[in-house]
Order: structure tokens, then C-alpha cells, then sequence
């Protein structure tokens, strides 16, 4: 198996200073424009993204502030657009950005089935019905880079309430569209298709899990997951599955597609935990992307006075 990696930007890709200030500024003045409504119109794109997909992407007004968020300074949105894991489009950091304009967002339906008393399918407008925050959750990468992104989302264990599980739910399975025609990553054998991930039930309505809809002020692009997508901030990011159609509670564990691909290398639980090392790669450090000095891999990706009761009892280097 062919995984790429890239663990920092040469200087020329990092966003200067100024620009990155101007950016932000621009998505206050956005997001004050849009006081007192969720969205603007969609089709509506904002000017000077060159990545953003119009008829795809539009300001998000309505997130409030979370006090879980970390007081870090947030990478620069070309940082989180421009270098990502999207196998469903390629294997290279840049092919999500290049490839991933094709795919259609709208229509959007979710479904949710399973051990739960009210299954159903939810349309993307019903879940951005959902009360929304501004997250800013750190992201470790299994190949030791790391980002800091403002996700715009809501808790997953609210939407998993609504549909009341039942007694039996103990996991709870996630699946990717699978759109060979709009996502060519998934015409080659990289993994098997469609992309599915796992968590357990409590994990799963742990409050730091939210489902994404939005970063930086605006809803998803497509390179980032569009227009659903897991974040699990204390586990390592290719557990936050990108393009939800399918949330499924399950009463055992559910295959998951890297452990499929290879399990000695990806396990179920993958916790961020730099005492157990990548057969390939240290994981005591991590280079922050737009930052050349590694620093040191935090216990649960620095979430462990949140999450570590989760695994009390539990050995962290055998379940891995």
C-alpha cells in the first residue's frame, strides 16, 4: 500500500500573514452580513476562494462560539483546503482539491437505520436545522502532521438521541458515498469502496464527537468532506469519515475500511497515543502544517481529561 505523505509546506505554500489577517476579517464581515439568517442562498460562493466550488459553498451565520474549543492558533484556510487525505478522489495530499469540484452536494441524504426505535433519512437542510457551534478541535494525521481547524458543526449524540437507540445499539457504523463517476480515486484499488468507519456507542455520544458541516465560517467544500463529515478530535483523522450517507447502530463492532486494508497497521480504537508507534513511523512527534519544528504528540491529541475515562481498564497498545 502506497501512503504519501508530506509533513511540512516549503515557505512559498504558506499563507502570508496579511493575507491570512484579510481572510478573516472577510469572513467576519460575511458572517455579520448573514446576521439573523442559518444561510445565505445557495449557489451564492465567496469571493477570493479560488477553491470554492460555487453553487457548493455558503457563509454559515448562525454558529455560536464553543467553550470546548482550544485557544491555538488555526491554521490558514489554504492549509485545510488545499492538504488533504480524500482517497475517494487520489492518494496525493493536493488531489481532494483538484479532483473533488466534480462531486454533487445537493440533493444530500443521510440515512440512519439499525438498532434505533425512529430510522429515517435526513436531508443536509434538516441537520443544518440543528443548533450549530464553531469547534476548534485539533487534528492529528496518522502520518505525524497536524492541523488546527474551526469546524463548524454539532454534536452527533444529538442527532443519535432523536433516533432513540435501542438496547442493542453498542456501535455505531458510518459509510461514504461511493460516486466512482464524480469520485475517481474510488476507479482505483487503493481501498475498498465505499469507505466505512466505526465507534463505539459511548464514543460516539461523547460530546466532543460532532458531525461537521462547515469550517471557517462557511459549509463544507468537498475536499473537506462536504457536506457531512465525522470529527473525533482525541483520534487520529482518518476515523472523521468524509461524505455521510449511512449511520448505522450496530450491535457489534463494525468493519472498518483501514483495518480492512491493513489491520496490523490500523486499528479500531486509534487513539491518538504516542507511546504506540506507526510500524513505519514514530508517533511520539508531529509537524504542525505552516510549522518546521516538530513538537511533542499529545496523549488523546491533548483531549485526555475529556475522553481518557472512556478507556479506563482498557490496554491502549493492544487496542490500538
Amino acid at each position: 500500500m502506497l501512503i504519501r505523505t508530506r509533513p511540512e509546506l516549503p515557505s512559498s505554500e504558506i499563507t502570508p500573514e496579511s493575507v491570512y489577517v484579510n481572510r478573516r476579517t472577510f469572513m467576519r464581515a460575511a458572517i455579520a452580513a448573514g446576521a439573523g439568517a442559518a444561510l445565505t442562498a445557495p449557489g451564492t460562493a465567496l469571493v477570493g476562494d479560488a477553491s470554492a466550488q460555487a453553487g457548493n459553498v455558503w457563509p454559515i451565520a448562525n454558529a455560536t462560539k464553543s467553550p470546548l474549543s482550544t485557544n491555538e492558533k488555526v491554521n490558514a484556510f489554504e492549509d485545510i483546503t488545499g492538504y488533504n487525505n480524500f482517497y475517494e478522489f487520489g492518494t496525493d495530499k493536493s488531489d481532494p482539491a483538484r479532483y473533488a469540484g466534480k462531486l454533487t452536494v445537493r440533493p444530500w441524504t443521510t440515512k440512519i437505520d439499525g438498532h434505533v426505535a425512529k430510522p429515517g433519512a435526513y436531508q443536509i437542510e434538516d441537520l443544518l436545522k440543528f443548533p450549530l457551534e464553531e469547534r476548534v478541535y485539533r487534528l492529528r494525521c496518522v502520518e505525524a502532521w497536524s492541523m488546527v481547524i474551526p469546524w463548524i458543526g454539532f454534536p452527533l449524540g444529538d442527532l443519535l438521541k432523536k433516533v432513540e437507540p435501542t438496547s442493542k445499539a453498542k456501535y455505531v457504523a458510518f459509510e461514504t458515498l461511493r460516486r466512482p463517476g464524480e469520485m475517481p480515486g474510488q476507479r482505483q484499488a487503493a481501498l475498498e469502496w465505499p469507505y466505512v468507519e466505526g465507534l463505539r456507542l459511548d464514543e460516539a455520544m461523547h460530546p466532543l464527537t460532532i458531525l461537521a458541516v462547515g469550517l471557517y465560517g462557511k459549509t463544507l467544500l468537498t475536499q473537506n468532506g462536504a457536506p457531512l463529515r465525522l470529527v473525533v478530535p482525541w483520534k487520529y483523522g482518518f476515523k472523521s469519515i468524509k461524505s455521510i450517507v449511512r449511520i448505522s447502530l450496530v450491535e457489534k463492532q463494525p468493519a472498518t475500511s483501514w483495518n480492512i486494508a491493513n489491520s496490523s497497521e490500523y486499528g479500531f480504537y486509534s487513539n491518538v497515543n504516542p507511546t504506540v508507534d506507526h510500524p513505519r513511523w514514530t508517533q511520539s512527534r508531529e509537524r504542525r502544517i505552516g510549522e518546521f519544528a516538530r513538537r511533542p504528540t499529545l496523549m488523546f491529541n491533548g483531549y485526555g481529561d475529556q475522553v481518557a475515562s472512556l478507556y479506563t481498564g482498557l490496554d491502549l497498545k493492544k487496542n490500538y
